[in-house]
C-alpha cells in the first residue's frame, strides 16, 4: 500500500492596523486572478517559520527574524479534483491534500514590494473586514478562524466551511 503524503505550505498573515497584505496571483497555474497571502512550500530541510522568512523575502523584499513569527493557524485542506472537471476523484488521482501553516509576524524589515512580477500583478494591503471578493476561499477562511483564536481547522471535506 503506498503511503499518502500531503504538501506542506508556509503562509506569511501581516497586519497593519485594520489591513493586510495580499497579492494576486497571475501566471502560475492556480487560482490566478484571485487574491492570496504571501505563500509557498516548504523546500525541505527547513522549518515552516524558515520557509515563511524565505517566501517573505523572495514574495515581499521583507527581512523577517523566525522569532518575530507567531503561529496564527493550520489548516488541513484539500481541493477534490471534481470541482472543476465533474470526475470522481478516483479518476483524477483523488484528493490533493495540504497542511497550511499561517504565521504572523509581529515585525518586519522594509517596505512590501512585488518581487515576482511574472507570478503575480498586485501586491497592497486591504482592510482585513472587507477582502476582495476573489480572495482564495480557503485564505478567507484561514484568516478568519485565526483571528478568532482558532488554532487548527479543516477544509474541504464535507464539513461546512
Amino acid at each position: 500500500m503506498t503511503r499518502f503524503k500531503a504538501t506542506p505550505e508556509a503562509h506569511l498573515v501581516l497586519i497593519d492596523g485594520d489591513d493586510t497584505l495580499l497579492l494576486r496571483r497571475c501566471n502560475t497555474g492556480y487560482e490566478d486572478g484571485n487574491y492570496s497571502v504571501v505563500a509557498g512550500h516548504f523546500d525541505g530541510n527547513e522549518t515552516g517559520r524558515q520557509a515563511t522568512v524565505r517566501e517573505a523575502r523572495e514574495e515581499a523584499g521583507l527581512e523577517i527574524d523566525v522569532d518575530a513569527l507567531e503561529l496564527l493557524h493550520v489548516m488541513h485542506r484539500r481541493s477534490l479534483p471534481e470541482a472543476a472537471t465533474g470526475a470522481p476523484p478516483e479518476a483524477a488521482g483523488g484528493a490533493d491534500e495540504r497542511l497550511s501553516f499561517f504565521f504572523r509576524a509581529r515585525r518586519w524589515h522594509g517596505i512590501p514590494r512585488n518581487m515576482e512580477p511574472d507570478k503575480c500583478d498586485e501586491l497592497a494591503w486591504y482592510p482585513l473586514a472587507a477582502l476582495p471578493a476573489n480572495t482564495i476561499p480557503y485564505v478567507k477562511a484561514a484568516l478568519a478562524r485565526g483571528l478568532r483564536g482558532i488554532r487548527y481547522s479543516e477544509y474541504g471535506w464535507d464539513d461546512p466551511v
